[in-house]
């Protein structure tokens, strides 16, 4: 086994960890929040928010190294579908962390809103509106690039047996569900029980294909 597919393995789950932790210290991935409450939880524990935002900082970083890691693992099988999948990643990863230059503003802001008067509150209120939006906007886009590719290195992996066919199948379905549901939120942001669907597959997929690729590959490939 090569020590791209462990790599691999290792960054799935990583990722999970990277971001579950980062939501235990208070940051929230997607969905409506309160800036003035972000910005008094913020000015709360400032620290909690720096450590936090270095967590997903990471996590984005990772999104990228396991594009890379995959792409020398299994794009010898077929090149378009690595292209593919890497570009979309990556471009996912990127995309994600220069929309975090402005996010970590709001570690500023929060620091100004507890010494102003009411008037410059609600201005650097409607900018952390205005921040957090810009957030969701741009994550909601991010998530096309994470479908398309998990959908072609699913579709590698059925394509060519690489791992069970369960779970190859299963990462189609899901990235499926998961790409169409954002596509619908995006028209109807009413609805996201699709959307909701698709992220709890993907987190299930990517759970049982890095153990897969972390612990049995090895012995088998």
């Amino acid at each position: 086994m090569s020590i791209e597919i462990w790599l691999s393995g290792f960054f799935f789950l990583l990722i999970i960890v990277l971001l579950m932790t980062a939501g235990a210290l208070g940051y929230k991935t997607f969905g409506d929040i309160e800036s003035e409450v972000q910005l008094q939880l913020i000015n709360k524990d400032p620290k909690k928010f720096k450590i936090s935002f270095g967590l997903v900082l990471m996590e984005h970083c990772t999104i990228i190294s396991l594009a890379i890691t995959l792409f020398i693992a299994f794009s010898p099988y077929n090149i378009i579908l690595g292209i593919v999948w890497c570009i979309s990643r990556i471009g996912e990863g990127l995309i994600q962390i220069y929309g975090k230059k402005e996010y970590w503003g709001l570690l500023n802001i929060a620091k100004k809103y507890s010494s102003t008067t009411d008037v410059e509150r609600k201005e650097l209120i409607d900018l952390s509106d205005s921040i957090l939006k810009n957030k969701n906007s741009k994550f909601t886009f991010t998530q096309i690039l994470f479908s398309i590719g998990t959908l072609a290195y699913s579709i590698l992996f059925v394509t060519y047996g690489i791992v069970p066919l369960f779970i190859g199948w299963f990462g189609i379905i899901a990235s499926i569900v998961y790409g169409l549901g954002n596509l619908i939120f995006r028209i109807k942001p009413d609805f996201e029980v699709l959307w909701n669907l698709g992220g709890l597959l993907i987190l299930i997929f990517e759970v049982i294909l890095g153990g897969w690729l972390l612990f049995i590959a090895q012995i088998i490939l």
